[in-house]
């Protein structure tokens, strides 16, 4: 059971998630929130596995919400599920430590996906997020992708899958290992590729590749 967090400023877009979520056997929605203060608040209480993130909030927004939420808890997997889909919105989100980004028009079954992967310890995002975000980094290169220098066969193959969007269960799957050695091999890859984060590291990824 995936026990999930709805923080939305909008009572009726946090009551459509809450029927969406409890129509899903596999999901549990363990609180909601109307803005960033308190989320961070019952974040550290009913220990959901995703949260489901406004951004344009009052008082605490969601990105810095997100931010403390990682600190006190960097197991847990926040999906943004936004109007705004602007750079202005979608870097800031990323790096404070998203795992994702929909936009509030995907379709229900899109936003369903979207939380089982995150759950799953994948990114999920909108496609023309996601070709955006292709796009910025094979043409906003200031300066070389460092080379993924002295990475095993293994990780190689890790980075290969991480960049095609696969969850963590999904790429033991594909290789015949433990979700537990997935976790560690993608460690291993964020330090040696300098990526902070799994979104960067699938970015790299892809302009390794």
């Amino acid at each position: 059971m995936i026990r999930v967090l709805l923080v939305d400023d909008q009572h009726l877009i946090r009551a459509g998630l809450r029927m969406l979520c409890e129509a899903d056997p596999g999901l549990e929605v363990v609180g909601e929130a109307d803005n960033g203060r308190d989320a961070v608040a019952l974040a550290a209480r009913p220990a959901p596995d995703v949260v489901v993130m406004d951004l344009r909030m009052p008082g605490v927004d969601g990105i810095t919400a997100t931010g403390r939420i990682l600190a006190g808890r960097p197991a847990a997997r926040v999906l943004v599920l936004t109007t705004f889909g602007d750079d202005d919105h979608l870097y800031p989100a990323l790096t404070a430590g998203a795992c994702g980004f929909l936009l509030k028009d995907a379709p229900p079954a899109e936003l369903l996906d979207g939380i089982k992967r995150a759950a799953a310890g994948g990114s999920p995002f909108s496609e023309q997020i996601l070709v955006r975000l292709v796009q910025r980094a094979v043409s906003v290169r200031t300066e070389p992708l460092r080379p993924a220098a002295g990475l095993t066969g293994r990780e190689r193959d890790v980075l290969a899958l991480v960049g095609e969007g696969l969850s963590n269960t999904e790429i033991a799957a594909r290789l015949h290992i433990g979700v537990t050695t997935v976790k560690t091999h993608i460690t291993s890859l964020m330090t040696k590729t300098d990526c902070p984060n799994r979104v960067r590291l699938a970015l790299f990824a892809r302009g390794a590749t």
